[in-house]
């Protein structure tokens, strides 16, 4: 099918790559259909949505550089699109990412993770109940810690 997106404008994509979110998103709960798409530059990912063009998040999986991060969100919201807190295997976690003109300052928002279902493409943003996490965490810094960390 086409779509017209923000970052590439008019392309052909798979239905597979569609993502339903029965409560939307948090600011955006009327909106309900996505597209998940590879962004240009990895590991960044792109959540399109279907019903408004211009509206489009930039993703990252934040084990990336929180190696040690687990969601911490509770069992029911799971539920609520068909997972359980052990199916790692058909779960996808992200985080949304802001790029702000000074690019070194990237934040991804670990307290609030996009969780997809990958076999049913349904999905959830729910709110981590580990205090440990917050809105802001400066990309950058923690991937230069990580590598840091392994030399």
């Amino acid at each position: 099918m086409q779509v017209l997106t923000k970052p590439y404008g008019k392309i052909e994509v798979d239905e597979r790559q569609k993502i339903y979110f029965p409560a939307g998103l948090l600011g955006f709960e009327n909106l309900k259909n996505y597209l998940l798409l590879d962004a240009a530059q990895q590991p960044f990912y792109w959540l399109q949505s279907l019903d408004v063009p211009e509206l489009a998040f930039v993703m990252i999986n934040p084990t990336i550089f929180r190696q040690n991060y687990f969601h911490g969100v509770l069992p029911s919201e799971l539920e609520e699109i068909g997972l359980t807190v052990t199916d790692s295997e058909n779960s996808l976690v992200f985080a949304i990412v802001t790029i702000p003109e000074e690019h070194s300052k990237m934040t991804a928002n670990l307290q609030g993770p996009i969780i997809i279902n990958r076999k049913d493409k349904v999905g959830r943003q729910c709110i981590s109940i580990n205090s440990d996490f917050k809105t802001q965490h400066y990309v950058l810094e923690e991937l230069a810690a990580v590598k840091d960390s392994v030399c």
